[in-house]
């Protein structure tokens, strides 16, 4: 953990909304499915790091919990947010297999989105597989405000690679890592890492826990305050059930339980306890009446 605490993302602008939206375009992006949504209200409210959650399954279905899926873009003009899906299990393949014409209920914006540097501040974008998408409009924004931008997006192979084309329409540098080689330099994304972090004033990341850990250790190694959006189930989205609790440190220098949903996704990096994920920590606020005994 660092000597300082890096600020907690900040409350989002505008309360979510619940809709029925129509799909407007969907499209394979690789080992992935970009939907294109029409969704004035959801578009007119989003920020860069929030996320949007899918009832899945159609009416009659048994699948009860929603999908959240980070929010890849907008159109304000024209009324369209878009998210890129990973179909895995039944609910997100449902998903990805939604067509033009189809209707789906979706709730958001939702969550808190990534905080902004000062305008002019060298920021590090860091995105593994589909989670690259969710940094594409944070890009943007970045730009718009005099940033230079520096992106990494790595995955496992070059089918499981997302969003470099978009990335590299903003980016002033994108450096692209496969496991496999298959594209870009062979490797994790910690290699390029490593290389840009110390050119830079701000770290942000999306992609799976290991990733999230590796940029923030590497971020805070330099000085360097970063945010991670992380990618923990979030059963309801709302912040009800509990079940995508991290340990966080709090300003206080305390650690709470905090809801992804809700007190996240986003979350500053030097804030999550990583390798803690998952337990109980015996020094978490409420663990002593838990019987959890220190060690």
């Amino acid at each position: 953990m660092s000597p300082y605490l890096t600020a907690p993302a900040p409350r989002a602008d505008h309360p979510p909304v619940q809709r029925e939206a129509e799909v407007l375009a969907a499209r394979p992006v690789g080992a992935y499915v970009e939907l294109t949504l029409a969704a004035p209200e959801v578009a007119g409210r989003a920020q860069p790091g929030q996320f949007v959650a899918f009832a899945v399954g159609g009416p009659m279905t048994a699948n009860l919990l929603r999908r959240s899926i980070a929010i890849a873009g907008t159109d304000g003009a024209a009324g369209t947010a878009t998210v890129v899906v990973a179909p895995h299990g039944p609910g997100s393949t449902w998903l990805a297999q939604r067509r033009p014409g189809d209707t789906v209920d979706v709730v958001g914006p939702l969550g808190r989105p990534f905080p902004l540097p000062e305008p002019g501040t060298t920021a590090l974008l860091v995105g593994g597989g589909y989670g690259a998408a969710a940094l594409v409009g944070l890009a943007a924004l970045l730009r718009s405000r005099g940033s230079r931008v520096l992106a990494v997006t790595g995955a496992a192979d070059a089918a499981r690679l997302c969003s470099v084309e978009e990335l590299g329409e903003t980016a002033d540098v994108v450096a692209v890592t496969t496991d496999d080689g298959s594209a870009g330099r062979a490797g994790r994304v910690t290699v390029a890492v490593a290389e840009l972090i110390g050119g830079s004033g701000i770290a942000y990341a999306c992609g799976p826990m290991p990733m999230l850990r590796a940029v923030a250790d590497a971020a805070t190694a330099a000085g360097v305050p970063s945010y991670v959006a992380v990618e923990e189930s979030m059963a309801c989205g709302i912040g009800v059930c509990m079940t995508c609790v991290l340990p966080v440190v709090g300003a206080d220098g305390l650690t709470r339980f905090s809801r992804s949903c809700t007190e996240g996704p986003v979350f500053g990096g030097d804030r999550v306890r990583f390798a803690d994920v998952g337990s109980l920590p015996w020094d978490v606020v409420g663990a002593d009446a838990m019987g959890v005994v220190r060690p």
